[in-house]
């Protein structure tokens, strides 16, 4: 007996022992669970808003830091977002996978989301905080009504037809066309139809437009409307994140957008040369009168379009009303720098990409100032400058003047979309390392940051937050007898 009662109460403190480990195993996953979801949604958001992979793995990481967890791996896969986590060396990795969907461009929930990651980095929300406020973000309703959407849509095709000295008649046109693209392209999204046969429905709406407009009166430019519609289309393509996976190692990522941004514009492609191809079997003998954009002599009617161009675009983005001003600027910058070395002889190519390049310096600095990422400001203000009537002058001489150098244009299309993404980046990489937090930042990650915090606050900074809200809760939750006073 005397063994027996001495093994039962080991074998009791043994089971209690493990129940408590089972308990403190249990906590610590759900720990663990309750980060990484709160990084992963996270990541979710800026990756579906066009942001490059390095972006995505940066903002992830920052989570997940300031929520306590170290020795973080993330994967960035264009539709997947994986992160692994290892808590001891004898210890299996937690391994958590979130595929992406496509949300459409929306900077101002973007916006919000990078000011809730600011706060969580530097402590001024916990967690359980972030998370809450997480959920609220994305089950709220846009900030502006569809109409406005819709509006911008049309004030966006406007300003081009100003770029390309289309007259007020065809300017109207183009803005009721835009509209109409708007309605059918969305239409077509609400029915689960591919995003090709969107692009491939928009410029075909597009040609017929111009063809009947051309029919009514024969000094109507056709090619200032379908232009237009083509910008339109062009400016939902995120081929500034493509590039910038390219250039910062996320190979695999920036093939698949690539592939993505090179089938969406070959359905523009598609329905541009297919309502040419009606036009030309009906009869129409559409002239191609449109200059590339403005000339020198109208700079006043080439800065009202390319502003009137950046700031629809950021509204139809839902972008804050608060950065329209900085969008504005950058917007004239480009479109002034632009035509200045376009009068000089540079070449459209050279010409878009060095403007690209002051874009990306001018949208670091003032997108601070206004509080939003620099990518809000950046893809807005060089949208005024995508090749738009390139495209239709390289289909139109291939379709209807049976000419190979047809693909002189669209190879120059093709140069000048490459040089306005790979411009943004370098004005970034220039612009960043003019502050200490933001050189800090580039010894740590490799490209330059479109997203997310610049610097992480140091771990004792972060404690003394922690502690401070620790005492203003107990304060708080203090009885009033107990009080001081």
């Amino acid at each position: 007996m005397a063994h027996v009662w001495i093994v039962a109460p080991r074998a009791g403190v043994a089971a209690r022992g493990l129940r408590c480990d089972r308990r403190r195993v249990a906590d610590d996953t759900r720990r663990v669970y309750r980060a990484v979801d709160l990084a992963l949604r996270v990541g979710e958001v800026v990756l579906s808003s066009g942001a490059g992979a390095a972006d995505v793995n940066a903002a992830v990481l920052s989570v997940t830091r300031a929520c306590g967890l170290r020795a973080v791996h993330v994967d960035v896969n264009f539709t997947t977002l994986t992160v692994s986590y290892q808590s001891e060396a004898e210890e299996p990795p937690q391994t958590y996978l979130r595929t992406v969907t496509y949300r459409g461009l929306d900077y101002g929930l973007l916006t919000d989301v990078d000011r809730l990651v600011h706060a969580l980095v530097h402590g001024e929300i916990d967690p359980e905080t972030a998370s809450r406020r997480l959920n609220e973000l994305r089950s709220a309703a846009r900030p502006f009504p569809r109409w406005v959407v819709s509006l911008s849509t049309g004030l966006m095709a406007a300003g081009v037809g100003l770029l390309l000295q289309g007259r007020p008649l065809v300017v109207a046109i183009a803005f009721a066309t835009a509209i109409g693209i708007d309605q059918v392209v969305r239409q077509l999204a609400c029915r689960r139809i591919p995003a090709f046969y969107q692009q491939v429905a928009g410029a075909l709406v597009a040609s017929i437009v111009a063809h009947g407009a051309y029919l009514l009166d024969d000094d109507m430019r056709p090619s200032v409307i379908v232009a237009s519609g083509i910008i339109v289309l062009l400016a939902g393509i995120t081929l500034v994140g493509a590039v910038q996976d390219a250039l910062t190692g996320y190979y695999v990522t920036a093939a698949a957008r690539t592939f993505e941004a090179m089938l969406l514009t070959g359905g523009i492609i598609a329905g541009v040369s297919l309502g040419i191809t009606i036009g030309v079997r009906l009869g129409f003998d559409l002239p191609l009168t449109a200059r590339s954009t403005a000339a020198i002599d109208d700079l006043p009617l080439a800065l009202l379009g390319g502003t009137l161009v950046s700031i629809s675009f950021a509204l139809r983005c839902y972008a804050p009303l608060r950065s329209l001003a900085a969008v504005a600027a950058v917007g004239l910058t480009a479109q002034l720098t632009y035509l200045l070395l376009a009068a000089a002889g540079t070449g459209v190519a050279w010409s878009s990409a060095i403007a690209a390049v002051v874009v990306g310096v001018m949208s670091y600095s003032l997108a601070g100032r206004v509080r939003v990422p620099p990518l809000v400001v950046v893809v807005s203000g060089i949208v005024g400058l995508l090749p738009g009537l390139t495209i239709y002058r390289g289909l139109f001489q291939l379709l209807t003047e049976r000419d190979v150098g047809g693909l002189v244009p669209l190879m120059s299309a093709l140069a000048v979309g490459v040089g306005l993404a790979s411009g943004v980046l370098l004005g970034e990489y220039v612009a960043q390392p003019l502050k200490r937090e933001a050189r800090r930042l580039e010894n740590r990650l490799a490209g330059p940051r479109l997203v997310g915090p610049l610097h992480m606050p140091s771990r004792r900074a972060r404690h003394a937050r922690r502690r401070r809200r620790a005492a203003a809760r107990e304060e708080r939750q203090r009885p009033a007898d107990t009080q001081p006073g």
